[in-house]
């Protein structure tokens, strides 16, 4: 299928590049995926507060709070069938927390927090708080604004440090920090280590901070934990200052069974499915969304457009989007019910993401809906009018377990593996790819990277810096989680904060070093990034003989007739005068070399350059004798660095 940019017809092909990245509001008249205008508590002019909240089968609804002594002051239900309860109470100001009581048509009463609310008590408490988002701080980011479409196209250079901010860094007693204070200090690393992007693990509120995030119950109210919903604003307004842009990881798969929450919201199944093997998640212990329910679509879907206009997000990573578009995952025979056609998919979820996708690209034409999706469902990220599912981008899984299966294999081995780390190139432009090393590969005993290469500490590091050499010149933008730039060697823990003191230990620096280079060469160089998403740009480069342990390839863009020789020795042995097929014969010059001693490496190498022959190898028209470093990668441009300022470390 062609490729377009994420100007162009990403959802419903309807936004173009240059289309302004303002809502249109007058489209429409009615609150269609803008549900957050009306429902939930506003604070009015006068002083007091205007709640609505959807309970369709509830008997009676009443509002209690902080004003009214939790005692029960009635809404009344809006005569339009549409099943909302609405009220004024005249004494309820913005920081009062609150919550509804809610009758059951059983009589039952339950105390439920505000599905709509902007801000919650921080946890464990578990009252929403009225809250006026519009008293914003002014914003400073119009520049980053204006030219976000450009920053963001599909070929732009795009390189995300993922981050759980609770585990980031903390002052030094333990205590978490500001929002405020997070920006700041994420600008400054970021700025740093060369990182475009800066995806943000779920904040929305949630009860349980060991689920990182991942089984939220205030969809419209960012985490109390580190600050207001105004602080937050500030941390996105300040990476954006600094160039760098922001996305959240956002959940529509599921959500917890907590009382306050959506669970049984008026004494019925509301938000998810009765039916347990519809509506409930083993995997997670959580329930899921009905996506067949209008309200429940509308619901998340102004829930999405909400963080994108109200904080200025740059994108949202969708989690999940394989248990979502699955009726029979992670369950058995029995534990699930086909769909109407027979099948296992949920075309409802379908419908939704299509819808989702569709909505978000035609209010915001310059951001990205990235899909962690890890099946071969196809078409994930292709236009809904291709029949696919809209997103911009997805998460190679693909890629991640099979490259991290062969690194974890003792270097010996790997000659018989051969298949796990190239058979990402036979399907490397079916979607819009992000290679990712996530959260989710350095928790539940999986240990660190730097901990899952084989050998000895100088190995170790070597082959770490061998996997992020190939993860940065393979085709697709790249994702990596806080730590691994400088080799975190404990496993990630959410109750602490990472191993800074590290950086004083000369390998983790010259990991970091290595991360910092690749990111200032990847976003340098178009042939590195303007192609990612383009098989024109990528070939397989030809050796003498059979090597399964050494992989080449070229990367290539049409913008400045730059090509990149991209090697890679995934053993210990160095491969001296190694044929190699290229492009072109005359003078390769090395621009990156991990092996280099800045890096920590042996400083095997080529002395800056090698000379191609006009001797043709395996259908290239030249070739030449390159010596490859042990665990290494090494790049090799057919232009002279001087012409695009490779980084210093690599002049060796």
């Amino acid at each position: 299928m062609p490729q377009r940019s994420v100007m162009e017809t990403t959802g419903n092909g309807s936004a173009r590049e240059g289309a302004s990245s303002t809502p249109a509001r007058s489209r429409a008249p009615s609150h269609h995926h803008r549900q957050f205008e009306v429902m939930g508590a506003h604070p009015d002019a006068n002083g007091g507060t205007h709640f609505t909240v959807w309970a369709p089968n509830a008997r009676n609804v009443c509002v209690i709070g902080t004003f009214n002594d939790w005692h029960g002051q009635p809404l009344e239900r809006i005569d339009d069938g549409s099943g909302r309860f609405s009220g004024r109470v005249a004494n309820a100001r913005p920081g009062d927390c609150y919550k509804y009581r809610i009758e059951s048509a059983h009589g039952h009463w339950m105390d439920k927090a505000d599905p709509y609310a902007f801000r919650c008590e921080e946890p464990p408490r578990t009252a929403s708080v009225i809250w006026n988002i519009d008293d914003a701080h002014p914003w400073g980011d119009r520049e980053w604004m204006a030219t976000r479409w450009r920053r963001q196209s599909q070929r732009a250079p795009i390189s995300i440090y993922e981050v759980h901010l609770g585990s980031w860094q903390r002052e030094e007693d333990g205590r978490l920090l500001n929002y405020r204070d997070l920006g700041t200090r994420l600008a400054a690393h970021c700025e740093a280590m060369g990182f475009t992007h800066v995806e943000l693990l779920p904040i929305a509120e949630h009860p349980f901070y060991g689920s990182w995030g991942y089984q939220c119950t205030g969809y419209f109210a960012p985490s109390a934990r580190y600050g207001t919903p105004q602080d937050l604003m500030v941390l996105v307004d300040t990476l954006h200052q600094h160039g760098i842009g922001v996305i959240l990881d956002w959940v529509a798969s599921h959500f917890p069974a907590d009382p306050h929450g959506l669970a049984g919201f008026d004494g019925t199944a509301l938000y998810e499915h009765a039916d347990p093997r519809q509506g409930f998640h083993p995997q997670w212990n959580s329930l899921i969304f009905n996506y067949g329910r209008y309200e429940v679509r509308d619901f998340l879907i102004s829930n999405a457009i909400f963080w994108l206009e109200k904080y200025h997000f740059d994108g949202l990573r969708v989690d999940a989007v394989a248990s979502m578009l699955y009726l029979d995952f992670a369950r058995k025979p029995g534990e699930w019910i086909p769909g109407p056609h027979g099948d296992n998919r949920n075309h409802d979820a379908v419908r939704f993401l299509q819808d989702l996708n569709t909505s978000v690209y035609a209010h915001f034409a310059d951001v990205h809906m990235i899909a962690e999706e890890s099946t071969a469902w196809p078409a994930v990220s292709r236009p809904v009018e291709w029949g696919g599912l809209g997103f911009g981008m997805k998460w190679n899984m693909g890629w991640m377990n099979d490259t991290l299966r062969y690194m974890q294999r003792p270097h010996f081995y790997r000659a018989w593996h051969g298949d796990d780390i190239r058979f990402s190139s036979v399907y490397a432009f079916h979607e819009n790819f992000i290679l990712p090393l996530s959260h989710d590969e350095v928790v539940y005993g999986k240990g660190s990277l730097v901990g899952r290469m084989p050998g000895d500490d100088w190995q170790r590091f070597a082959g770490l810096r061998a996997l992020y050499g190939m993860m940065w010149t393979h085709p697709g933008k790249k994702l990596l989680f806080m730590g691994g730039e400088f080799a975190q060697f404990e496993e990630w823990h959410h109750e602490r904060t990472l191993d800074w003191y590290l950086w004083a230990r000369p390998l983790h620096a010259s990991m970091a070093r290595w991360v910092a280079d690749l990111n200032a060469l990847y976003r340098k160089l178009p042939a590195l990034h303007a192609s990612d998403f383009d098989s024109r740009g990528f070939a397989w480069l030809p050796l003498a003989h059979h090597e399964p342990t050494i992989l080449a390839w070229l990367r290539s863009s049409d913008e400045d007739g730059t090509m990149l020789a991209c090697i890679h020795n995934m053993t210990p042995e160095v491969r001296q005068g190694l044929p190699i097929g290229l492009p072109a014969a005359g003078t390769w010059h090395e621009l990156l070399n991990s092996d280099a001693a800045a890096y920590g490496g042996s400083g095997v190498g080529n002395l800056g350059r090698v000379e191609a022959a006009p001797e043709p190898l395996g259908g290239m028209p030249a070739s030449a004798g390159v010596t490859v470093p042990p665990l290494a990668t090494l790049i090799l441009s057919n232009r002279h660095p001087s012409t695009f300022e490779v980084p210093p470390h690599a002049r060796h």
